[in-house]
Order: structure tokens, then C-alpha cells, then sequence
């Protein structure tokens, strides 16, 4: 089981699981996200990198709001990732306990599947400071996860694989080059704009953090950034 954003990082993450010979059933949330694109693009990831299914659970996280993602409030632009408001280290862009959703619904299918392999794509080196990608989290998960299911009570659990954690985005994009991960089906921008001509679509704002940390990945890595952005971004 991957849980697939369509992000740069889930995408090296279902890779990862493929190269270990796993059939992965890939898992997106459609949550009420501003940056809904990013369906699309986990859908052609899974279809790229040979996943056995791409399932969307729909789930409006709107109804909590409380992030620039799913709520009427700005997404921050053109600064440092990691800034937060108020003098707080968590930026506005965190959605409340999206990942402990996330991974509870995941091991929820995955006992429907048969899988005891969660792979999400976490890394605590250049990321903005969200509190549940952190490895101590996903260790609490874990447990929690064995303790509350039938797979954990019979004994057969699960384990929370994090293959991206320790590593930097530079480094992240170097292992997806290497196992084949076509970064152009990919989408990180929180903040995406529809720009008519050159083919229309989708372009990244350029300017928000996850933008920022994306394109500083690719400069670091050595390795040609296929991301359309818009108006040049930075």
C-alpha cells in the first residue's frame, strides 16, 4: 500500500516499493485541496510506474479548515520554507493531522487488500517543519496501528516504511532519476494557476514553499527541473 499524492516524493516512494517487487496498490485523498491537480497527477504516477490499482478516497477536510490548503487563507509566498506565522515554526500551509488520517484510512484498506507494507513518503530534511512527517510519528503510528486492527491482533500487523526519511530533497530526486521516476507527471505546487496558451493546463505558482523546496531540489541534484511554472516563478 502507497499512499500516492502525486507529489514528488510519493512518486520516488511508489517507485522505491515497485523496485523492492511489491504490487502496490496506490491510495490518493481527494480532501478539498486547493492544489486538486495533484490528483491528476497521481493517477498518471500510478499508471507510469505500474501500480496494481490507483484508488481516491474522497474525504472534505474543508469541514475542519484550519490551512491554507483547505480554507479560505492566503498561501504564504516568496519566503523562506518553514516560516511560520505568529512565531510559530509550522506554517499555515499543515493541514490538521493530515497524515494521521491518511495513514489510519490506508491501513484500514489495507487490511481489505491483504497488505501489511504502508509506504508514505515522508522525510524530515527539506520539508516545512510539519509535525506529522516526523519519524517519532510514524513510529507512534505504527504501534497504534498493531494494536488497533484485527491484521495487528492476529499478529500479522503492519509496517510503516518511510524510504525518503533522513534524506534531502536533492537526494530524493537523484534516487527517483535512478529508478525511472518521470518528474514532469508529477505535482507539488500548493498554489497551482491555469495559464491559456503553450498548451494550456496547469502551471506551478513558482513561489510557495513546496514550489521553493522543489525547484532548490532539482538545482542541488543536478538534474533538469521539467516543472512548467508560471511567469518564470522565482
Amino acid at each position: 500500500m502507497v499512499l500516492l499524492s502525486g507529489g514528488l516524493d510519493s512518486a520516488v516512494c511508489l517507485a522505491v516499493a515497485r523496485r523492492e517487487g511489491f504490487r502496490c496498490h496506490a491510495l490518493s485523498f481527494d480532501y478539498g485541496q486547493r492544489h486538486r491537480h495533484e490528483l491528476v497527477a497521481g493517477a498518471a504516477v500510478a499508471r507510469a510506474l505500474g501500480a496494481v490499482e490507483h484508488r481516491v478516497v474522497a474525504l472534505d477536510l474543508r469541514a475542519i479548515g484550519g490551512s491554507a490548503l483547505t480554507a479560505d487563507i492566503e498561501v504564504p509566498k516568496g519566503r523562506e520554507p518553514g516560516a511560520g506565522e505568529g512565531g510559530s515554526a509550522i506554517p499555515v500551509t499543515y493541514v490538521p493531522a493530515r497524515n494521521l488520517v491518511f495513514l489510519s484510512l490506508a491501513a484500514a484498506y489495507a487490511e481489505t487488500v491483504g497488505s501489511g507494507e504502508l509506504f508514505i513518503g515522508v522525510n524530515a530534511v527539506d520539508y516545512s517543519g510539519y509535525p506529522d512527517c516526523r519519524p517519532e510519528f510514524i513510529e507512534s503510528f505504527a504501534r497504534t496501528a498493531r494494536l488497533g486492527t484485527r491484521a495487528g491482533v492476529e499478529g500479522a500487523g503492519f509496517s510503516v516504511r518511510t524510504p525518503l526519511a533522513g534524506k534531502s530533497k536533492a537526494e530524493i530526486i537523484r534516487m527517483g532519476a535512478g529508478l525511472g521516476v518521470d518528474f514532469a507527471l508529477t505535482h507539488s505546487c500548493y498554489d497551482p494557476v491555469g495559464v491559456a496558451g503553450e498548451g494550456g493546463g496547469v502551471r506551478a505558482c513558482g513561489r510557495c514553499e513546496s514550489c521553493v523546496i522543489r525547484r532548490r531540489g532539482f538545482e542541488a541534484a543536478g538534474v533538469e527541473d521539467p516543472t512548467r511554472y508560471a511567469g518564470g516563478g522565482l
